[in-house]
C-alpha cells in the first residue's frame, strides 16, 4: 500500500470516529494539529460542533489571530474564552502544563455539559505518546478523546494530510506557550510575556518563523534552528533588530549557537510524563 493510501486511510478512520461521536467540543488553538482536527470535524458533525479557543495571558497574539480567522472560514460555532494568568501559574512551575490543561479542558467539559455535548476532543497525536508531555496526563485523567491519536496520525502525518487537503497550516512552525520561554521557578508578569511576544514577532518579521525568545531576566536568548543561526546573526548585524529587541526591556540580545531545542527549559518532572 502506497503513502498516500495509508494517509487516506487515516483520515477515513478520522472522519468515522468523528462521525460516530455526534457532537464534540473542539479544543482550538490554530496549531497545524488542531486545525486538521477543525477540517475533519467541520466535514462530519458541522451542525453539533463547538470550537473553542482560549485566549491567555501566555498565548501568543498572531496564534490567536490566526486561530479566529481559520475557524471563521469554517463557519462554524466558535468560542473564545479570555482568561487572566492563574495563580498557580504565577511561578511557573515544573508541571506548568499538567496544571494549565488540567484547568483549561476542565472549563471545556463545563461548556460541553452546558451545551449537552458528549466529547470534548483535542489535537494529540502518535509522536506526543513519546515526547515530554505532563499535558497528556492532565488530558487522560479527565478522560478527554484524541482522534488524531485514535486514528494513528504522527505529526508527518498531519502535515501531509494538511497539505493534500489545501490547509495553509501544513508547514505551520510547532508553536508553544509563552511560559516555555521563561525558566521554572522564576516570577511571571504578564508585561514579561508581551515583551516576549512582541520580540518574536520582530524576529518573525525578518523571514525567522520557527523562533523562541527565551526570556533570562535583562537577556535575551533567541533560538532558532541550528541550520539558521549563522543567518539570524548576519541578519541581526545588519538591521536595527537588536536595539529594537533592547528597547522592550533587555540589556543584552544574543544568539544561541546550539540552536532551537524544544522545551530547553524544561526541568523535567518524571510524575508528569
Amino acid at each position: 500500500m502506497n503513502t498516500d493510501n495509508i494517509l487516506e486511510n487515516k483520515y477515513k478512520k478520522l472522519s468515522e470516529l468523528l462521525s460516530g461521536m455526534g457532537n464534540a467540543v473542539l479544543a482550538f488553538s490554530g496549531g497545524v494539529d488542531s486545525s486538521l482536527l477543525l477540517y475533519a470535524a467541520a466535514k462530519s458533525i458541522k451542525e453539533s460542533l463547538l470550537v473553542v479557543t482560549f485566549k491567555t495571558p501566555y498565548s501568543p497574539q498572531s496564534e490567536i489571530k490566526a486561530a479566529l480567522k481559520l475557524v471563521e472560514s469554517f463557519g462554524v460555532r466558535h468560542l473564545v474564552i479570555e482568561t487572566d494568568l492563574p495563580d498557580f501559574l504565577q511561578n511557573n512551575p515544573p508541571e506548568r502544563c499538567y496544571l494549565c490543561k488540567k484547568y483549561l479542558f476542565g472549563k471545556l467539559l463545563e461548556i460541553a455539559a452546558d451545551n449537552s455535548i458528549s466529547h470534548v476532543i483535542d489535537g494529540s497525536n502518535v509522536d506526543d505518546l513519546g515526547d515530554y508531555r505532563p499535558g497528556r496526563k492532565a488530558i487522560k485523567e479527565l478522560g478527554i478523546e484524541s482522534p488524531l491519536l485514535a486514528a494513528g496520525f504522527s505529526k508527518q502525518d498531519i502535515r501531509d494530510v494538511s497539505r493534500i487537503k489545501g490547509l495553509d497550516t501544513w508547514d505551520t512552525p510547532a508553536g508553544a506557550c509563552l511560559l516555555t520561554r521563561i525558566p521554572h521557578g522564576n516570577f511571571v508578569e504578564e508585561s514579561e510575556l508581551l515583551k516576549i511576544d512582541k520580540g518574536e514577532q520582530l524576529i518573525r518579521s525578518i523571514g525567522f518563523p520557527a523562533v523562541r525568545l527565551r526570556s533570562h531576566g535583562r537577556l535575551a536568548r533567541i533560538e532558532v534552528p541550528s541550520e539558521e543561526v549563522a543567518g539570524l546573526c548576519s541578519a541581526l548585524l545588519e538591521s536595527s533588530l537588536s536595539p529594537e529587541i533592547k528597547a522592550l526591556g533587555y540589556d543584552h540580545v544574543t544568539v544561541d549557537i546550539d540552536g532551537y531545542r524544544m522545551g530547553s527549559l524544561n526541568k523535567i518532572d518524571k510524575k508528569y510524563s
